[in-house]
């Protein structure tokens, strides 16, 4: 018999989620010869978190955590993880998802004040020159965001649209918003769907960027937005 060789992916693709969803983030392409450093980088464009903070888990379809990914120099394809997978991010300082008090009266310094604070997570990122403070970490940054921006300006508001996410049936919808969200990192497209199938009336932390039903509008990443002639769904 002769010799059989297996031959696997360069590319893991992986659903990214957060502790929690206000937003819908896009399944993700990555090469498996990163470091767990790089792509904590790539995931704080993605989700606003901050790699110096971050810390990734991966769990199977079934929702059975695999494996931490807790070096920071190994190599993504070091890990038991495949295609199809969810990357789940905890960070304490993923402030545009994860804290969320409800009722509770929030104390926020102001720019001015908090910049003062020599014990402030900002001050620790200076001294040591990680995350934004980082050069390298910033060109980065600044590319990616130039090519997610390009993406935005090829899209125009009123364009019937799909969006495809992972584990999600194929959403109908129109385009009524493409820019920048407040407190969110990079560029975001606002889409009514055709079905009450979204998060919200097209605002988000207490801020209007379309009109729409509730529960009808979403803000995704350019890149899980098709543009074309999609019929538009009639609810009987």
């Amino acid at each position: 018999m002769g010799d059989f060789k297996v031959i696997t992916s360069d590319f893991l693709t992986l659903q990214i989620s957060t502790s929690k969803n206000d937003i819908s983030f896009a399944e993700k392409r990555f090469p498996k010869d990163i470091t767990v450093s790089d792509l904590k980088a790539k995931l704080e464009l993605i989700t606003g978190g901050n790699c110096s903070t971050m810390q990734l888990e991966a769990y199977d379809k079934d929702n059975r955590l695999v494996c931490p990914l807790a070096d920071d120099k190994k190599l993504i394809g070091s890990y038991p993880i495949d295609s199809g997978m969810r990357l789940h991010i905890i960070d304490k300082f993923l402030l545009k998802n994860e804290l969320d008090s409800g009722d509770v009266e929030k104390f926020e310094l102001s720019q001015e004040e908090y910049s003062k604070k020599s014990d402030s997570v900002r001050a620790f990122l200076q001294k040591n020159k990680l995350g934004q403070y980082n050069d390298d970490f910033r060109k980065k940054k600044e590319k990616l965001e130039a090519e997610e921006k390009d993406l935005v300006e090829k899209i125009n508001v009123g364009s019937r649209c799909k969006v495809t996410i992972q584990n999600s049936s194929p959403r109908l919808g129109t385009i009524k918003y493409k820019g920048t969200v407040e407190t969110l990192q990079g560029y975001w497209i606002g889409v009514h769907y055709d079905e009450p199938l979204g998060k919200h009336n097209g605002s988000f932390k207490g801020k209007q960027y379309f009109e729409c039903p509730d529960k009808y509008g979403a803000f995704v990443k350019p890149n899980v937005v098709t543009v074309g002639d999609f019929l538009r769904k009639i609810m009987i």
